[in-house]
């Protein structure tokens, strides 16, 4: 049993190593694309109808870091903001399915055509989706609403950059990039080497093995990298692997429900089939121009294993600081606030910032806090409680419950 844990260990640390130092870098430039863009920019540049907003959409979403929850109280408010179901829908594949963080992180595990490939599937599953809704799901004409939001003095978007990229990111993905890594050293440990021989070794069965686990379950873009290259270290092909980046990420139980209430049941079946075919299909091609390559194994083999050994030691443990800086980030305590609710949708730091965000801003507000384990909003101030629940919704969210309701009102 020790040997196993430690050959589980051994392999965890071997991805960890690997992918660090480019992760370290995609965090830095997406720091800049938070600070000098953020969500204002996009909301600005979206809002409108049309295949240019779609266009737009699916090219703004491809490099932003933004997790699979993360995503929906941006989507949320684009679709405030004027933005037609098209360009939400294909802002929502595009943006969880890859980001400039995942992007240097899967060169680092998976290669240089991966790394390709990942965001041109990203690309085409948001125009097709944006596409397919705007022919077969129409809707009437929205105006646009545009926002003037003050510019930031360049000093503070400096240092916006380097707080949003090492902590704020790093607590947004740290939990589930240590779940990728250690599902990702499991595998490798225990998949049997010969378990897609015999019946399982058609490459559609592997893509139905994947597509099973795939979109049911809450994988980020970074987290999703481990876990694939462990599947194509144990014999699933690299078309199954790359499946599972598309789909991983651009699907769990908390966006189709948002699909499903937000932008309604054609949007939704559409959103589900579209993913599922484009994942396909872009692993059956994937397969296909890596056999027309050669077959060569360097173009999908591990690059930051070819670091110097003490950079990736460097790296692996800055990372590792910044993330667990982020799990002993003290907790603001929300007991004694006036008012407390229950929103079983939120599931990240990035949902905490955007509701804390929304609420601060609200007059008569003294005091905010979000737990994230919990899934509790408490609210301290001379504000209504049905206030503090149309803003909770305005972001994307839903106040299931009261837990705690002021005696002022």
């Amino acid at each position: 049993m020790i040997d196993f844990l430690y050959k589980i260990i051994q392999e965890s640390a071997r991805l960890w190593m690997a992918m660090a130092s480019y992760l370290l870098l995609g965090m830095f430039i997406a720091g800049i694309l938070h600070a000098f863009l953020g969500q204002s920019f996009i909301t600005r540049h979206l809002g409108g109808n049309g295949f240019i907003s779609i266009l737009k959409a699916t090219l703004f979403g491809i490099p932003l870091p933004i997790c699979s929850c993360g995503v929906i109280p941006v989507a949320a408010s684009l679709k405030k903001e004027g933005a037609n179901k098209s360009a939400t829908l294909s802002f929502l594949v595009s943006t969880p399915t890859t980001g400039i963080d995942s992007i240097f992180a899967t060169y680092s595990l998976m290669g240089p055509l991966f790394a390709i490939f990942r965001p041109l599937a990203a690309f085409i599953s948001g125009i097709t989706i944006g596409t397919l809704n705007f022919l077969f799901n129409r809707e009437k004409k929205k105006t646009t609403v545009v926002h003037r939001h003050p510019s930031l003095p360049s000093n503070f978007k400096i240092k916006e950059v380097f707080r949003y990229g090492f902590v704020e990111l790093a607590e947004d993905i740290g939990k589930w990039l240590l779940i990728g890594v250690i599902i990702g050293g499991t595998l490798t440990v225990v998949i049997p080497e010969d378990l897609l021989t015999g019946y399982f070794s058609h490459p559609f069965l592997h893509f139905l093995i994947i597509l099973v686990l795939a979109i049911p379950l809450y994988v980020c873009a970074t987290g999703s990298i481990p876990i694939a290259a462990a599947l194509i270290g144990k014999g699933f092909s690299p078309g199954a692997a790359l499946v599972f980046l598309i789909a991983g990420p651009a699907t769990n139980t908390v966006t189709l429900s948002f699909v499903y209430s937000k932008l309604g049941k054609r949007a939704f079946y559409l959103y589900l089939a579209s993913i599922i075919t484009v994942s396909v299909l872009a692993g059956w091609f994937f397969n296909l121009f890596w056999k027309a390559l050669g077959g060569n194994i360097e173009l999908i083999s591990p690059q930051g294993e070819q670091l110097p050994y003490p950079l990736r030691i460097l790296s692996g443990t800055i990372l590792l600081l910044f993330i667990i800086k982020g799990f002993l980030k003290t907790k603001k305590e929300i007991k004694k606030m006036d008012y407390e609710l229950y929103v079983s949708d939120i599931t990240c730091k990035h949902c905490q910032m955007t509701i804390e965000n929304k609420l601060k801003q609200l007059p008569g507000v003294n005091q905010v806090a979000v737990n994230v384990e919990e899934k509790t909003v408490g609210v301290d101030g001379e504000i209504s409680l049905e206030e503090i629940e149309e803003a909770i919704r305005e972001v994307g969210y839903t106040p299931e419950r009261r837990i705690r309701a002021s005696s002022k009102d």
